[in-house]
């Protein structure tokens, strides 16, 4: 299973064959290349100490570089879902119109994909990185002086530009340069990162509400959440360029240099070349984000209205259930390693699923933490999600394709809390409020199923050589290849192309 050959799967750097032959015996392997284990790295058993010792000093520096910028995009963006009840008294606006804020964020986040992704992959990873760290810096203390709720707005929609960037930068530092050993412990350490700036925004906005002036703690918690994107900033401008990018940019020179009328060519040849690939990263990512914000967005409001918890007890509840998320990304990101991809997505899905009932159905304290627990422990199987993608996209466009495939999948997914509350609409209960857990275990059964069936039909590249950095003129041939090939007998086409 380190890398399927068969129809149009192998899209890495060729254009797919959609032809029917072609797609009827990709779709008859999905099953028998499910259960084909890759080979062990040298060890029988899921020991991620090896890898881990074959990083170097650099690769750490990478890694958590990555790693951290990701934890403080979390957290920037959570410090408003946070404080939402202190920001909407200050500027005089409801709480939904806080939120609406929170939704313009994920609306603009493709921007950023497509402007930072552009970048990464064709000036370095190097600056787009400190050009997001540095708009981090400037919006987050803009946010602490709003005076308007149309100031707010605006300043969190170019906020959603540069966290739609960070991803992509952010997930190339930390993963490319790393030994292929160490890629599923890392990838499964990477994700949770998310989790972690969720539960430091959530500590330290009760650590900054009552500073500055009263009811507008949340001002001095924005300036200081600037400070870790700027220590970011300045520590990545100490470190060199990643390695990998540097044997891109010694290639590019090496080549003749090409017109604006020839590079606008090659990208529509990329784009002819990987949309098959592309589009279905955008509903495995739709997938992976229902699913996370499917079982999370209502989960503190169904504590306190249906199970009736206090604000104390709820927010120890909700540290507690995302450290499972953090837990099962390490565990489910080095199970992949020995299990393959697919098979390591489709495992978590179905322990997903077996807790979906318990952790909403649950009325004790708990019972609702513990099966809460676990069903974030299946759903840190995100931990997978950045080594997937990475070996799924082609390499020379990585940045790009795994920022925008992200990024768009979660505008898809963003509408998931209106799903739910439309659908709680239609079961109330006695004093006023709806029956949030019956609609969120619906809603994450029928999510996990669709990814397990996502999964199921989709394509693997376990361990795919990242460090491959392909020519046009090598695509070029490829293509050429492949149209020569749709020329001839279909007989001997389906035999070549085994």
């Amino acid at each position: 299973m380190a890398e399927e050959t068969v129809g149009f799967v192998h899209v890495d750097e060729e254009k797919p064959d959609l032809s029917w032959p072609s797609i009827r015996r990709y779709f008859a392997t999905r099953h028998t290349t499910l259960f084909q284990l890759p080979e062990r790295t040298g060890n029988a058993f899921p020991n991620p100490m090896p890898g881990l010792r074959a990083m170097e000093l650099k690769h750490w520096n990478w890694y958590f570089l990555g790693f951290l910028a990701w934890v403080v995009d979390a957290m920037d963006f959570f410090v408003v879902s946070s404080t939402a009840p202190q920001i909407a008294e200050t500027l005089g606006v409801s709480i939904t119109d806080i939120t609406w804020g929170m939704t313009l964020v994920l609306m603009v986040r493709s921007i950023g994909a497509i402007i930072f992704g552009v970048a990464s992959d064709y000036y370095g990873r190097k600056w787009p990185y400190i050009a997001c760290c540095a708009m981090f810096v400037v919006l987050e203390i803009g946010v602490g002086f709003c005076q308007t709720y149309d100031q707010f707005l605006a300043i969190r929609a170019l906020f959603g530009i540069s966290m739609g960037g960070m991803y992509g930068c952010a997930a190339a530092t930390a993963l490319e340069n790393v030994p292929k050993e160490a890629r599923s412990i890392l990838s499964g350490l990477f994700l949770p990162g998310y989790t972690l700036g969720f539960l430091l925004a959530i500590v330290f906005a009760r650590a900054f509400e009552d500073t500055y002036k009263p009811g507008e703690g949340w001002r001095a918690l924005c300036w200081f959440t600037a400070g870790p994107a700027f220590v970011l900033m300045v520590w990545r401008m100490f470190m060199p360029e990643s390695d990998y990018f540097l044997r891109v940019k010694a290639q590019r020179q090496l080549q003749e240099k090409k017109s604006w009328r020839q590079s606008w060519d090659d990208f529509k040849l990329a784009i002819s070349t990987h949309w098959v690939i592309f589009l279905y990263l955008i509903l495995f990512m739709a997938g992976l984000n229902f699913m996370s914000h499917g079982c999370q967005d209502l989960y503190p409001t169904f504590l306190t209205n249906q199970i009736g918890l206090s604000s104390d007890a709820k927010t120890v509840s909700m540290v507690v259930i995302n450290l499972g998320a953090i837990v099962g990304g390490i565990f489910f990101g080095q199970l992949s390693e020995y299990t393959g991809r697919r098979l390591g997505f489709i495992l978590a899905c179905i322990l997903g699923g077996a807790f979906s009932y318990p952790a909403f159905f649950l009325r004790s304290q708990g019972g609702l933490m513990v099966c809460a627990f676990f069903l974030q422990f299946a759903v840190g199987c995100w931990g997978i999600q950045p080594i997937h993608l990475f070996e799924l996209t082609p390499n020379k466009y990585r940045a790009l394709a795994s920022g925008l495939a992200y990024q768009l999948g979660n505008l898809a997914s963003s509408a998931s809390s209106t799903i739910e509350s439309t659908m709680g609409s239609k079961f109330p209960l006695p004093g006023g409020i709806y029956d949030y857990g019956k609609v969120m275990a619906i809603f994450t059964g029928a999510v996990f199923a669709y990814m397990i069936l996502i999964v199921f039909v989709g394509p693997e590249k376990f361990h795919k050589n990242l460090d491959d950095i392909p020519t046009e003129d090598d695509m070029m041939q490829k293509v050429q290849s492949n149209d020569v090939l749709d020329n001839k007998k279909p007989e001997v086409q389906q035999r070549e192309t085994v």
